[in-house]
């Protein structure tokens, strides 16, 4: 039973391991309060595989640092434009 157990820490622990942290940076024209960071913040960290989200009220941008085998861009700007924030791609960076 132990072997069995310890066999799969090691899977789950290896596919970890094959996800990249990928960045991006969403451009947010539509923010137009101080509570709009907030909420766009909370949109992008439930999103599964967000390790980071910082939303800028003066630049209206995020930058967002996820697991790419867990969620990608097109999910990140789905989920400010849900939160009545539509945003667009600037920038893709892998660290």
């Amino acid at each position: 039973m132990q072997k069995i157990i310890l066999g799969l820490v090691f899977t789950i622990a290896s596919f970890s391991a094959w996800a990249k942290p990928q960045t991006i940076t969403l451009d947010l024209p539509t923010m137009n309060c101080a509570m709009c960071p907030i909420t766009a913040k909370k949109a992008l960290t439930r999103v599964q595989g967000v390790i980071e989200a910082e939303v800028s009220y003066e630049h209206k941008q995020a930058v967002v640092t996820f697991e790419d085998s867990l969620t990608n861009a097109d999910r990140l700007v789905e989920a400010t434009t849900n939160a009545g924030y539509p945003s667009t791609i600037v920038k893709k960076e892998t660290p």
